[in-house]
């Protein structure tokens, strides 16, 4: 499956989050994962009739492959690390406290950007979905995942368009439900599963975040 762009993968993840009959969707929180993933969670919570907001995480990442994530910090400021990959790359400690102090800092930066003064939501006692745009290692989305369990959500779903198999079996054990459109055996980049994958700036993670703003 390829999908056209962020938009149309967030219709096509509101269509099949839409056939799960135990969420109660007017009270549900779908919270986007900048940037990209917060394209597609704004076109899946208008489609299910959700509240829409974001979550800033932040990949841990690889010093000779930056998009390689080798961890991740959640909002909270707790960390996530991928110790297998940490050992074959044969990354010192003293590298990784310094990546995950760079990961804090990114964390803060885009807060700011696309919060400004807005409070986070309230999350107990509802149905969570954390959205992205896809997931390669899923160390970013399974950070925000335990960050969000703390908080007490009632249901906790992970929805992504894309994912490899081997991922996808991480990220179901960290949450009660993980919904995702296509998973490949062949998985090399989430890009390569969209016709349209361009970089996503600030203000249209904000605009899409606030279409009321």
């Amino acid at each position: 499956m390829i999908f056209q762009d962020r938009e149309e993968a967030g219709r096509l993840l509101g269509e099949r989050l839409a056939e799960l009959t135990s969420v109660d969707w007017p009270g549900a929180l779908v919270l986007g994962i900048p940037r990209g993933g917060v394209i597609v969670a704004a076109a899946a919570a208008r489609r299910v009739g959700a509240a829409l907001d974001i979550l800033v995480p932040a990949k841990i990442r690889a010093p000779s492959q930056p998009e390689l994530a080798i961890g991740a910090v959640a909002p909270d400021g707790s960390v996530y690390v991928d110790m297998q990959a940490i050992g074959i790359l044969a990354i010192s400690p003293e590298l990784l406290a310094f990546q995950i102090e760079e990961a804090k800092r990114e964390i803060d930066r885009r807060t700011r950007v696309y919060r400004g003064d807005r409070q986070p939501p309230q999350v107990a006692g509802r149905t969570v979905v954390l959205v992205d745009d896809g997931v390669a290692t899923g160390a970013t989305i399974i950070a925000a995942a335990r960050a969000m369990r703390t908080q007490g959500p009632s249901q906790l779903l992970i929805g992504v368009p894309v994912a490899p198999p081997a991922s996808l079996q991480r990220l179901a054990a960290e949450v009660d439900q993980v919904v995702c459109l296509a998973a490949p055996e062949r998985f090399v980049a989430v890009g390569q599963w969209y016709g349209d994958f361009d970089q996503v700036g600030d203000d249209e993670v904000r605009r899409a975040a606030n279409p009321d703003a």
